[in-house]
């Protein structure tokens, strides 16, 4: 007879338990942490690609420790499916070639450790750029020196095939030390994944390619490039979210180019070119990197010399820049900066004096702030995120 109390009883303690719980995982603060991968100039400070994890709640991250040895890994790119991280190797003696080397490595999920999976000859001498199309089957190269670009089958464990396609630059520019034979110096598909847009810092040209991922080809596009004022040489270059305008870093020139991109024709068409630079430094410069926020308001360059990270706020009618400000960039030498994956953090590596530095990002003015995080990395040049 005294069943149905009992039951009220237990029925009551487990309702009871369900909400002490259930308060205990509401006060859990989240996993705000995401694995970075740190591309380096190896020498006495550095031993090849590291990892931190990066804290997006308070902009923290954690001392770095060694992913993987290998030669100058200056430029890194996560594969879609989370599993694999591949590397350029800037060098031009990989495998008994005149080449540099192209990596594929294994990513612990937990630790950010890489194993190496296997590597091959770039097609090119001191390979400085990479990136994947859309569906992670094609790698793209961009081989500096050489001034050419190449295209590698990525396999379904990984691996990164031998190339598939390779297509050899020609001519020169205006600075006889600087462009005085062709310098390819980044590679990236447009959006859509069916052509990819090469920089060349020799020529003074964007290249335009068809780009066949399945079979990674790259075929000559009509028209085949745009041309920049004489001097400028291109770096790298940002597509806006809106995938109608592109942001051209100019190393040489210190400025930007926006153009509007025709994805019909795979045509560019120049809108205006804006400095990078305070109108009063008159010192030394060279550009290095360029960014858009995920809002598609805000554009950021880096400047090397005044050490700086410049903002410009977009118009969003036109793609048209104006510059906000220019911050210090904590360090010397800013080579590569990214963006967080909430955009409320901007990182910035500082090559010359070896350190990752910080920044709040305002959403809505674009404007930076410089925190107090930082961490020191020998010769860091490029980072990326496990998404």
């Amino acid at each position: 007879m005294h069943s149905l109390p009992t039951r009220v009883v237990l029925l009551a303690f487990f309702a009871a338990s369900l909400q002490f719980f259930d308060v205990l995982s509401a006060a859990a603060p989240p996993d705000n942490t995401s694995i970075l991968f740190i591309g380096t100039y190896t020498g006495a400070k550095s031993r090849g690609i590291y990892t931190s994890r990066f804290n997006s709640a308070n902009g923290r991250l954690s001392p770095p420790e060694l992913a993987a040895e290998t030669r100058n890994p200056s430029f890194l790119v996560v594969h879609p499916n989370r599993r694999w991280l591949y590397a350029v190797g800037e060098v031009d003696d990989f495998a008994g070639q005149h080449a540099g080397a192209v990596s594929a490595f294994q990513i612990d999920q937990e630790t950010g450790r890489l194993t190496l999976l296997n590597a091959q000859p770039s097609g090119g001498s001191a390979p400085c750029h990479l990136s994947l199309d859309p569906s992670g089957k094609c790698l793209l190269v961009a081989n500096y020196s050489s001034g050419s670009i190449a295209a590698f089958p990525v396999g379904v464990d990984g691996q990164v095939g031998p190339k598939s396609a390779s297509i050899q630059h020609h001519g020169s520019s205006v600075n006889p030390q600087r462009q005085e034979g062709p310098h390819a110096h980044f590679i990236v598909p447009a959006p859509g994944g069916h052509r990819a847009l090469t920089c060349d810092l020799g020529l003074d040209k964007v290249f335009v390619y068809h780009l066949d991922a399945d079979q990674a080809s790259l075929v000559p596009n009509e028209p085949p490039s745009v041309s920049l004022k004489p001097g400028s040489g291109p770096r790298h270059l940002a597509f806006h979210p809106d995938g109608r305008h592109v942001y051209v870093i100019n190393e040489m020139g210190s400025s930007l180019t926006a153009f509007e991109y025709q994805a019909k024709t795979g045509g560019l068409k120049e809108l205006q070119t804006v400095s990078t630079l305070p109108s009063d430094f008159k010192g030394e410069n060279t550009c290095a990197e360029v960014q858009i926020a995920a809002s598609g308001h805000f554009v950021y360059a880096s400047n090397r010399g005044h050490n700086s990270i410049a903002a410009f706020a977009v118009d969003p009618r036109r793609g048209t820049l104006t510059s906000l400000v220019c911050e210090p960039s904590g360090g010397k030498t800013p080579r590569h900066f990214l963006l967080d994956p909430t955009g409320r953090w901007l990182l910035a590596e500082n090559q010359d004096s070896g350190n990752l530095v910080v920044f709040r990002v305002d959403p809505s003015q674009g404007r930076l702030t410089r925190t107090e995080e930082k961490i020191e990395v020998g010769s860091p040049v490029c980072a990326a995120f496990l998404p």
